[in-house]
Parts: C-alpha cells; structure tokens; sequence
C-alpha cells in the first residue's frame, strides 16, 4: 500500500489581517453568487432544525442549496454548476444519476421497495463483498452509524466484555460508544500518550464514554498499555485503517498487523471501519491494499451508488455468533430490496477494473497539478492521495496522528475551499477534516479546474518565494 506525499516548505508567511481578508472577500462572492440558498436557508430555520437537514451542512457563510446533479457535477438553487468533489463524503463514487444505478432503482422501485424479508439482490451483494474483502460471512444496515454500533455490540458480545479501544481523532458514526474523542481540542485532549476520553457531544453519560480508551494513531505500544492495564475486559478495538477524519493519515508499516497480534493475544477483536476507505481506496478497500484481515468490517457510503446502506462482514466465527442468534443483528429496512439492487448494481457496473484504472489516472493528474502549483508558490503544503481520494494538508510535514493534525491552520483549508467553490469546484466544505472524492464520471477537465482554481487560491495567498522543494514516497 503505497500513500505519496510532497512536501514544499518555503512560503511567505500571511499576516493575519491579510488571510482574513483574503476569506472575507472570498466569502462575499460566495454569498452573491447564491441569494436563492440565502433565502431557502432563511426560510428552513422555521421548520428545520438549524435551517439543515444535518449539522454537518451548517457551513460559513451559508449552507448551500442543490438541485440536482448530472454525471460529475452538481447544480444549486441559483443555476451554479460545480465539478462535484465533494462527493456526499465519499457516498458518490458513481458520480450522480449513474445510468446503471438508475436503472436498478427504477427497476426495483415497480417491483416494490420493502418487503422485510430477503431478495436475490442480497446474496449477490454479500457474495461480490465476501470475494472483494475476503470475509466470509455478511449482514446490512442502512448506515456506517449503524454498521460500527452493530460491530461494536458483536465484539463486546463474543468476548463477554465492555471495554474498547478507539483511535483519537476518528469518527465511527454518532452512537454512544464512539462519539468520544472524535475532534477533542487541545484543552481537552489530554496527554499526547494518554488521551482523554472525552465526550465528543452532549448526551454521551460519562459512565459510557468511560468505557472508550483512547490511543494515538500509528501507536501500537499506547495499545498494549491498555490491554496489560485492563487484562481480560477489553473486547475489541474499531479503527479506520487509514484515517480519514483529520484528512488522509496512512497507517505505517506493521501498524495494522501489530494490531491484531496484540488484540489476539489478549482474546480481543478488531473492526476495521471502512465507511468511508470502502470501495473508494481500490476494490477490496484498506483490508485487500494491506494484506491484513480484520474480524469484522464496516462499509457505507460508497457500496450504494448514492443510495443508503450499510454492510457488516466477518470472518465465520464471528459472524456464527449472529447466525445461531446469540447476537440479534436486526432492523426493519436491513438489506431492503431499493438499496440492494442499487448496491448489486454498484458492484457489478460500476466499480469494476477499468474505472479503477481511469481514477488512478485522474488522481495521479490532480496530485500532480497541485503539486506543482506548490512547487511554484512555495505554498507549505503537501498532496495526501488514497485511491479516489485526495486532500491537500496545509503543513510542512506529513501527519502520522491527530496531534499532528491539531497543528494544521484551517484557514488556509477554508479560503482554499471558498475559491475552489467560487471557482466552480464543490469540495467538502468541513476544512482540513474532508478529502475529495474523484467519481467514475469525472474525466480530465473536470480535474484540471480543480488543479486550476487551487492555482489560483497558491498564488493569492504567497508571496515572492525561495525555490526549494523535496520529495518524499512512503510504501
């Protein structure tokens, strides 16, 4: 598994008040750009809470209103076209109104959407799944929410404990048992070998955030402190096994191996939450690129084609404690016939070999550019690519774990995100938290605008630079 970095590290520092107006004017064009998502945001806070369908939407200077998306773009209220990278977090590997995904839905949806009881779809999907991941055995669920909590509740069953163990800084969903340490501030983090458990909301008792260890990314000695300290109680650790919630951060060499030494050797489990590396990172996700197997799996976003569902493989001993029912895996809408043909079709259609090389090709295309505008600005900044996802991290060196991450400025993440969307590019719009997402619809001028308009963004916030630049390849 190979993730590349450049690093450029010779730039004019901006003065605050210059960065600030630099985002100032930036978020002025925003805004003109988009009155009628100006009034739809003025109008929802009647009758939505925050005036969005979800807090994540909630973005400065305002939430923007879409009305449909075609291929690689997407269209707002006000007639905007953007090159969508944002790509629902990571949900729009298929790009949008797909034709086979739009056809398996139209499809299914005049044969019937719910029956609560299994289709043919489903074993389809579950056998794609099991050779792509090479977990044997499959169950679904209607989001990564849901995929993570049922994991967690699987290994805390099978192992007869409450404790697990979960990576600073990752996000597995907004349950209970996971919604601790998910963007903790440095006030609250605790020691940089130690950290906190700390609430990531309110709601979350602290009786069940206390359950939840923390350890550092890329640290398997954090790990076995906490497996010597709490002999015999903890039942497994979830981990992204390339972290996705503070950019891109890959796993260093042995890490994800060590891993599942040291939980195996202390009868614990471990869950590879691959919502959102999933289909997007290569075919069979972290756990084919790695060579290394989990006990259980998650997937989301991706497997759909834009539809909701979620996914949940592991290996036959774990998943027989599903099977004889001593874990009741359950939910009305599980592997619901819409979501399972749009997923059959996902798998079959649309994420085969020959996409995979086209994204390869454009990702290399983007990285490259970008790259190179670094390179020529003596922007500090440097390419962190995984598959069909990409991000640039606004820092000399690449990170290896969330403290490194806390580093990071995120203004220069947020004016690069409004001169992108200005410019016509619709990334996520959380900072230096996000990636892009390069669908099987976009092509080479699609790329090239976003290569473009960061350009753009370099040469506005640098100054007269030294030359100077290093390379460095990681595998």
């Amino acid at each position: 598994m190979t993730v590349q970095h450049t690093v450029q590290a010779v730039r004019r520092d901006l003065t605050d008040a210059e960065l600030t107006q630099i985002i100032a004017r930036q978020e002025e064009i925003f805004v003109a750009r988009q009155p009628q998502s100006a009034r739809l945001a003025s109008q929802a806070k009647r009758h939505l809470a925050g005036g969005v369908t979800s807090s994540w939407q909630i973005t400065a200077p305002q939430p923007v209103w879409l009305s449909h998306g075609q291929g690689s773009k997407v269209y707002d209220v006000d007639g905007n076209s953007y090159v969508d990278l944002h790509g629902g977090y990571g949900a729009a590997l298929a790009g949008h109104a797909h034709p086979a995904i739009a056809a398996a839905i139209r499809n299914q949806a005049g044969l019937g959407t719910h029956f609560a009881q299994p289709t043919k779809n489903a074993l389809a999907v579950a056998t794609d799944l099991a050779g792509r991941f090479g977990l044997p055995s499959w169950r679904f669920a209607n989001s990564g929410t849901e995929a993570t909590m049922d994991a967690i509740h699987l290994m805390r069953s099978i192992t007869g404990r409450d404790l697990i163990i979960k990576v600073e800084g990752c996000y597995h969903g907004h349950h209970d048992s996971v919604q601790v340490s998910v963007a903790p501030g440095p006030d609250e983090a605790g020691p940089k070998e130690r950290p906190n458990s700390a609430p990531a909301s309110s709601g979350i008792p602290r009786a069940i955030t206390e359950l939840t260890l923390i350890v550092p990314f890329n640290d398997t000695g954090a790990v076995a402190r906490l497996l010597d300290e709490h002999r015999d109680q903890v039942a497994g650790m979830i981990i992204e096994p390339i972290m996705m919630n503070a950019g891109i951060i890959e796993p260093e060499p042995g890490y994800l191996a060590g891993l599942v030494a040291l939980l195996h050797d202390h009868g614990a489990l471990l869950t590879f939450d691959e919502v959102k590396t999933g289909l997007t990172v290569g075919p069979g996700g972290v756990t084919r690129l790695s060579g290394v197997q989990p006990d259980l799996i998650t997937l989301a976003k991706s497997v759909g084609g834009g539809v909701a569902v979620a996914a949940i493989g592991g290996t036959t001993q774990v998943m027989d404690h599903v099977a004889d029912g001593q874990y009741e895996m359950v939910g009305t809408f599980n592997g619901n016939p819409l979501a399972m043909a749009a997923t059959r079709a996902m798998l079959t259609e649309v994420a085969t070999p020959e996409a995979y090389q086209r994204i390869d090709k454009l990702r290399d295309r983007a990285k490259a550019g970008i790259e190179q505008h670094i390179a020529d600005t003596g922007l500090t900044a440097h390419v962190v690519a995984a598959g069909a996802k990409g991000c640039v991290v606004f820092a000399e060196e690449p990170i290896t774990n969330y403290r490194g991450f806390l580093g990071v400025d995120d203004r220069y993440s947020h004016a690069h995100w409004l001169y992108q969307h200005n410019g016509g590019v619709f990334l996520p719009p959380w900072g230096k938290i996000e990636q892009w997402l390069i669908s099987v619809q976009h092509d080479e001028a699609d790329i090239d605008r976003l290569v473009e308009n960061f350009g753009t963004f370099a040469r506005a916030v640098t100054g007269p630079v030294t030359p100077g630049s290093q390379d460095v390849s990681e595998g």
